[in-house]
């Protein structure tokens, strides 16, 4: 925050508590020539006002609201960019990735700056820890028949990964169903850790520029009858000679390779849909979909336990 922000914010501030504290005092005396407890000089509907002082607790209450509002200003963060005598903030809010992340951690830690957000990822370290150690010891089959294990990794997956997966795993349009038993790059638990740990990077490239817009229709025809679709044959046909340069990836039967993340075409299974407008914008403009890595994010012992409940959604106990 630049210095006038701040100054700005300071002023303010201070100014409001102020103008609240004489407005108070204001209102504590009597500036009218009626006693207090008589009688005021108005009154409406047959009611009379009468000329009382505001009760005592009122007043007292507001006195420590204001005393606590200064204390809490001169201990804690608020006042622009004043840090508070405590030395106290929430989180470090000015790092822009995870590996700025854990070094301001660690810098906070030597200094003893008392940042919550660190103290929390401690404590919580600290007390599950040794719970993920545990289950990290173990193997597929055993965390198959944990109850608690999957449980556990059914929180962290929609922690992390329902955002895009849906919190029941089911996916969506360029999101994988991780349900079924259709895997771009195979379903194995080691492979599912794989996938975790490294993340994945789709790479469909765009054939717009290379095929006319005639021939990404024939294609897209062709693509689609492999999937038992009846299709017109002559663009079938004229697809089939162009589907060479797919063959590459996608194999000549079109069935794809999980070494490489290509996506079987004779099935009904469609990332991004199977419809013949969305296969020629596939084709025309390319997909490039990513999965994050989370390694640096989970770590081996959650990873292992997340990638067993993803195994479990697909594959019987």
């Amino acid at each position: 925050m630049s210095s006038f922000w701040s100054a700005w914010i300071i002023v303010l501030t201070l100014g409001l508590l102020i103008a609240l504290i004489v407005l108070l005092r204001w209102n504590m005396k009597n500036y009218t020539d009626v006693e207090e407890g008589e009688l005021m000089d108005h009154e409406f509907d047959g009611i009379v006002e009468i000329n009382n002082p505001l009760p005592k607790w009122w007043t007292y209450l507001f006195w420590a609201c204001f005393a606590w509002g200064f204390i809490y200003l001169a201990l804690y963060p608020g006042l622009g960019n004043f840090p508070g005598l405590l030395g106290w903030k929430s989180s470090n809010q000015d790092v822009q990735s995870l590996a700025e992340s854990k070094a301001a951690m660690k810098k906070a830690k030597e200094e003893g700056l008392i940042v919550q957000y660190d103290r929390e990822m401690r404590a919580a370290e600290a007390k599950y820890g040794p719970i993920f150690e545990k289950y990290a010891s173990q193997s597929i089959d055993e965390l198959l028949n944990n109850e608690k294990a999957l449980e556990v990794g059914q929180r962290l997956f929609l922690q992390n990964c329902s955002q895009c997966h849906g919190s029941n795993a089911m996916g969506g349009q360029g999101f994988p169903n991780l349900t079924d038993d259709d895997w771009l790059y195979g379903g194995s638990y080691e492979t599912i850790k794989t996938t975790l740990r490294n993340g994945r990077q789709g790479q469909m490239p765009a054939w717009g520029e290379q095929f006319s817009d005639q021939q990404i229709t024939a294609l897209a025809n062709y693509v689609a009858s492999l999937s038992g679709r009846e299709r017109d044959a002559d663009l079938v046909a004229q697809g089939k000679k162009l589907f060479t340069v797919c063959a590459a990836c996608h194999g000549q039967d079109g069935k794809g390779n999980q070494n490489i993340g290509s996506a079987n075409l004779t099935d009904s299974i469609w990332l991004y849909g199977g419809s013949i407008s969305t296969i020629k914008e596939t084709l025309k403009y390319g997909r490039h979909g990513v999965m994050p890595a989370w390694k640096d994010i989970l770590g081996e012992d959650k990873i292992h336990v997340v990638a067993a409940y993803i195994y479990s959604l697909s594959h019987d106990k």
